[in-house]
């Protein structure tokens, strides 16, 4: 399960997706996560899934990759459905004692999955194409506004991504460590919920140390390279918008007029 959390990883290709400027696909996740959330009918969510479709494609980052980020959150995208099935009031459709499936929670139940499975497959698509480096070097331009008011841009953006990059690198370890557990004869899956909790704290109190160790020698390398936050820092490598950039920006705000005249024009084509 831990091996499938895909978040923060990055996949090489040669693609026209890669080589755009971070800020671009900052800018192209936003506007994707805000247009799921526009429309409330079927034509729209089929627009936002043909538009991730070919961005994948363009991408060249295998789908099942994509689709693997998705396993780990599958509990939750479950039990989110099952609440808004039978918490939302309206026409109902069967009865079990005091639960009521109502078809207006059945229809907020499918869009939320669908927006959910694409919210996730969309964010993705920006770590595997965008290296950490690239990723603070974004974030901190975008942001570069909050320099007037005095907010450490640079050092938020920097926490963000060793955040991101620190991800992928824990989950493997704590499924070394799990199997660790497992070889010798721990059971993580027997046993009722508070003894289930109780079996996490070998697990969980290495993990805890490990990453504080890491944090420690990342802290003690970046002093020894003379890091001292963003004041006065240069850039090997200055972001600048080019051709590609622009093409980038027309296509999404493009995409996101196309999701607002869906959510205009096809206000009947609804599941509730």
């Amino acid at each position: 399960m831990f091996r499938e959390m895909t978040l923060g990883q990055y996949f090489y290709a040669d693609s026209p997706v890669h080589k755009l400027d971070p800020r671009v696909k900052l800018a192209g996740t936003l506007i994707f996560a805000i247009s799921l959330f526009l429309p409330g009918n079927i034509p729209g969510l089929a627009c936002a899934a043909l538009f991730l479709i070919m961005v994948i494609r363009i991408s060249r980052v295998p789908a099942g990759m994509v689709m693997k980020g998705i396993k780990p959150l599958v509990i939750l995208i479950v039990f989110s459905a099952l609440i808004n099935m039978f918490t939302v009031k309206g026409e109902i459709l069967f009865s079990i004692g005091w639960l009521s499936l109502t078809r207006q929670g059945l229809g907020t139940a499918v869009f939320l999955v669908i927006r959910l499975i694409l919210l996730v497959a969309g964010t993705s698509i920006m770590t595997y194409t965008t290296t950490p480096g690239r990723l603070t070097a974004g974030l901190e331009k975008s942001l570069g506004f909050l320099n007037v008011f005095h907010v450490p841009v640079h050092e938020i953006a920097m926490m963000m991504t060793i955040a991101l990059r620190f991800i992928p690198i824990l989950t493997e370890e704590l499924d070394q460590i799990m199997k660790a557990q497992m070889s010798r004869g721990a059971s993580f899956d027997e046993g009722s919920l508070p003894e289930k909790a109780r079996k996490l704290v070998p697990i969980l109190i290495p993990l805890f140390v490990s990453s504080i160790g890491r944090a420690s020698d990342l802290a003690l390398a970046m002093e020894a390279r003379g890091y001292h936050g963003g004041e006065g820092r240069t850039k090997m490598h200055p972001l600048s918008y080019e051709k590609n950039d622009r093409t980038g920006y027309l296509i999404l705000f493009t995409y996101l007029a196309m999701m607002i005249i869906c959510a205009l024009v096809f206000r009947k084509w609804r599941l509730l």
